[in-house]
């Protein structure tokens, strides 16, 4: 078992745990948030005493050897290079960071203290994602792709209502193509590699932060269509089309359905675990035990982080990273 704790205390951090209960290869030792109190009442639902408001104090305990961290995209980059320099391995939500280039400088540190940085983003290691991986030859050449997550969210009222929440505030590094729009081309990049051409329009938001937008990713003799937004709702499904069929994806995050289509209609779905986290869980703990970082993961991770960065550039929206 590898002891870990967690950096975080809300519903994601929860479900990582669960996801934990489930795999059983990582055991929860502590938890740390920047209320005491806020910890404490947390770590009660697994039974966990150990609680930390306090990183450096955290960081010095050497009985725990791994942190999920699950704060706001503008703390990612500082908490999880502090726990890398401190010799912790690190699972860290989806964005690793604000930029590419500290995503960038985050796997140097990781190498450089040699343990683990794991970008948790769950969609590559779901059953039905590798359904679409393994099944793309069977469209022959690729032509075309539309990759859409649209989903009005449960914040933007309190935004339109001038609560100002971290949802749609520049200075926590968020907005659609951060949130939402991340595991559009995350899924892309997995499949496709990176583009070689990026064109990118948003709607942004009077806090500076795009609400919704557009991407349009090029490749040799193929180019991908993204529509992300947290401004509004869509239900349709991602579709992969090529000269011999097409391949239709329903919820691109959770892969919850897969049919292919070359040209008779087949059901790829197979059974998945309610907590779609299972899966990234057992790779995280796997990597630890074979004390190696994928690279494949990691060359997706630092260009999802590139592509990022550019359409931010493309569309104007700015962190307070960006010029530090």
């Amino acid at each position: 078992m590898i002891n870990f704790a967690v950096i975080g205390s809300n519903w994601i951090s929860e479900k990582f745990i669960n996801a934990t209960l489930v795999d059983h290869h990582l055991k929860l030792q502590a938890v740390y948030s920047r209320s005491i109190e806020k910890a404490q009442d947390f770590a009660a639902k697994f039974g966990v005493s150990l609680c930390y408001n306090d990183l450096q104090q955290l960081a010095e305990n050497t009985d725990i050897k791994a942190v999920y961290i699950a704060t706001p995209n503008s703390l990612h980059f500082e908490q999880t290079l502090f726990m890398l320099e401190h010799g912790k391995h690190v699972i860290c939500e989806k964005p690793l960071a604000s930029t590419g280039k500290q995503v960038a400088q985050l796997y140097q540190a990781a190498a450089d203290n040699n343990v683990i940085l794991f970008e948790a983003y769950m969609t590559v290691h779901l059953p039905n994602f590798l359904q679409v991986k393994n099944n793309l030859a069977q469209l022959g050449q690729l032509r075309k792709a539309h990759i859409s997550y649209c989903q009005y969210s449960s914040r933007y009222q309190k935004y339109l209502n001038g609560e100002n929440p971290n949802t749609f505030n520049p200075v926590f590094s968020n907005g659609s193509i951060m949130d939402i729009g991340y595991y559009c081309v995350a899924f892309c990049i997995s499949l496709f590699g990176k583009p070689q051409q990026i064109q990118a329009s948003a709607i942004l938001l009077a806090s500076g932060v795009d609400g919704c937008g557009s991407v349009l990713l090029g490749y040799d003799g193929f180019s991908v269509t993204i529509d992300h937004s947290k401004i509004s709702d869509s239900v349709l499904p991602s579709e992969i089309q090529g000269e011999k069929g097409s391949i239709v994806i329903k919820q691109i995050n959770t892969c919850d359905a897969v049919t292919i289509y070359t040209p008779e209609m087949e059901n790829l779905t197979l059974t998945q675990n309610d907590n779609s986290m299972v899966y990234e869980v057992a790779s995280f703990a796997n990597q630890i035990k074979q004390q190696i970082m994928d690279p494949e993961a990691v060359l997706r991770s630092r260009q999802t982080a590139d592509v990022i960065t550019e359409i931010r550039r493309l569309t104007g929206v700015k962190f307070p990273a960006d010029s530090q």
